[in-house]
C-alpha cells in the first residue's frame, strides 16, 4: 500500500504528464478532423455503374 502524499514530486510529475497527455490527444483529434476535411475536400463523387453499363477499360497496367 502506498501513503499518500509521502512522494510529492512523483506525484507532480505524474499529473504534469496526465495533462500533457490530455492536451496531446486533444490536439491529435483536432488535427485528425482537419486533415479529414481538406482530403474530403479533393474527393470527387464516384460514378454508379449498373450490370449492363458500357465502360472503357484501360490495359496499361495488365500483364499478359
Amino acid at each position: 500500500m502506498r501513503k499518500k502524499g509521502k512522494y510529492k514530486r512523483a506525484e507532480k510529475f505524474v499529473m504534469k504528464m496526465k495533462k500533457i497527455q490530455e492536451e496531446t490527444k486533444a490536439t491529435l483529434g483536432n488535427m485528425q478532423k482537419e486533415m479529414k476535411k481538406y482530403t474530403d475536400r479533393k474527393k470527387a463523387e464516384v460514378d454508379k455503374y449498373k450490370v449492363g453499363d458500357l465502360v472503357i477499360l484501360s490495359t496499361k497496367d495488365l500483364k499478359y
